[in-house]
């Protein structure tokens, strides 16, 4: 015992649930993160793709299998009317209103924009979009509807 009196304790518990809005704020992270790599990989000449697992059942043996494929990440900046490159956030197939009226962030030169994309995840994970992130995800749940 006076190795635990050493240690802080505490009566802190593991949640069991993780509330949607972490995981709405998680998903979106995690797009940025993608495109962040994206953009680093752009910069360096190289490709940036994302490995993910397939299921499918065997014919033959009648078994499940997994196979990993490459899924192509689609960029979130382009070039406007007026020539400059800027950057739309998006949620599924949403484009975020970062502020009323205004969709995109203007970027300077295409070297800037893992910086800017950084900002926009730490945005994210600070719970800055929490309010734009509900409003998507309830347009994005009304297509699915009947």
């Amino acid at each position: 015992m006076s190795n635990l009196n050493t240690l802080k304790l505490t009566d802190a518990k593991k949640p069991n649930e993780v509330p949607q809005v972490v995981q709405r704020r998680n998903k979106l992270a995690k797009r940025v993160w993608q495109q962040i790599e994206l953009a680093k990989a752009r910069e360096q000449g190289t490709q940036f793709r994302v490995a993910k697992f397939k299921s499918y059942t065997d014919n033959e043996t009648g078994l499940r299998k997994q196979v990993e494929t490459q899924m192509q990440v689609k960029q979130w900046w382009f070039t406007t009317d007026a020539g400059k490159l800027a950057i739309s956030v998006r949620y599924g197939s949403k484009v975020l209103e970062l502020e009323k009226g205004k969709y995109a962030v203007e970027v300077a030169h295409e070297k800037d924009l893992a910086k800017t994309l950084d900002v926009i995840k730490t945005a994210v994970l600070a719970g800055e979009l929490d309010t734009q992130i509900a409003t998507a995800s309830v347009n994005l749940r009304k297509g699915f509807g009947k």
